[in-house]
């Protein structure tokens, strides 16, 4: 039988591209509400109670306003936004990392943010694991295409071609710290370096390691194998064994849903870089959801996913 799904903010590059990835599932039907229907509250909250899920793309303070509007307990939710990342009550939708019966049983998920994802992915278990200590002021560095800001940001960038690099968060307390630091198991707050380039898709997220100078650490084979043994049998999540000379964000990129992860090493095992190179759009929004949602309706993971 087919369910019912709402996207609360369909109108958005996420909501636009969890979509077109739904497009032609029968597993799935779209509640779509026109565009003046969809600026409607009463529509809105009527579309929120009557549908099996209901997927949020909205800013955090419309996302709260959504949930507080869903009186049937029967709906279950994704927050594609970052107000309910830390909250009792959700569940963080990182299948990978957090497990996914607990996504499949969860009727309240909060979808990662992007940058969070790749930096999570490459810590949570190496720290879990003991290979990492949980106590190190960890730094993470990280660009990504500017279709993660949303269109204010697309719009200048497209408008205005000589804009090489936009290094942001430079008051640090960047809103997604939080959430890096509690599904990191981290005892300090990271220090974020977040940054734009001109490509419309993609982000490579790092953290350095200076293994020589942590009192628990394991060298960079190590690491990676851990990572390789915590990911076995993803779909989704790749470890790479080679370590290439460069790595390329392009700005032809086609959408992707995987996640791609490095250990790169120096001769001497004295320092290390982890790198996570995935999709903003992808695994670091609209393809997360999506496989949330295919979690939480008892279907394959990767149903509908560019892999």
């Amino acid at each position: 039988m087919s369910r019912t799904v709402f996207i609360d903010g369909a109108a958005g590059t996420t909501g636009l591209e969890i979509a077109d990835r739904l497009a032609g599932r029968p597993e799935f039907s779209l509640v779509v509400l026109d565009d003046a229907r969809r600026k409607d509250d009463a529509a809105r909250a009527e579309a929120l109670n009557d549908a099996d899920f209901v997927i949020l793309c909205l800013p955090d303070e419309a996302a709260r306003d959504a949930v507080a509007m869903i009186r049937n307990e029967r709906v279950r939710v994704i927050d594609a936004s970052s107000a309910y990342r830390t909250a009792i009550g959700w569940t963080y939708g990182f299948p990978e990392v957090i497990g996914r019966e607990a996504i499949a049983q969860a009727r309240r998920v909060s979808n990662p943010g992007c940058y969070p994802t790749g930096f999570i992915a490459l810590l949570a278990p190496l720290v879990r694991g003991g290979f990492l200590p949980k106590d190190w002021p960890y730094t993470c560095h990280a660009v990504s295409g500017y279709s993660g800001g949303g269109k204010a940001l697309i719009a200048r960038f497209e408008e205005d071609r000589d804009i090489a690099f936009r290094a942001y968060g430079l008051g640090l307390g960047h809103k997604h710290v939080p959430e890096m630091q509690r599904h990191a198991g981290l005892s300090h707050a990271p220090l974020f370096a977040p940054a734009v380039v001109p490509a419309h898709r993609g982000m490579l997220v790092e953290v350095p390691l200076h293994l020589s100078a942590m009192s628990l650490a394991a060298a960079p084979d190590v690491l990676r194998a851990a990572l390789t043994e915590a990911y076995r049998g993803s779909k989704i999540v790749r470890v790479h064994e080679e370590t290439p000379d460069e790595l390329l964000l392009r700005g032809s990129m086609a959408p992707m849903d995987g996640l791609d992860l490095y250990v790169f090493g120096a001769k001497d095992g004295t320092q290390a870089r982890l790198v996570a190179m995935l999709d903003n759009l992808g695994k670091g929004a609209s393809g997360a959801a999506v496989q949330n949602l295919n979690l939480m309706a008892g279907l394959e993971e990767t149903a509908g996913l560019r892999l």
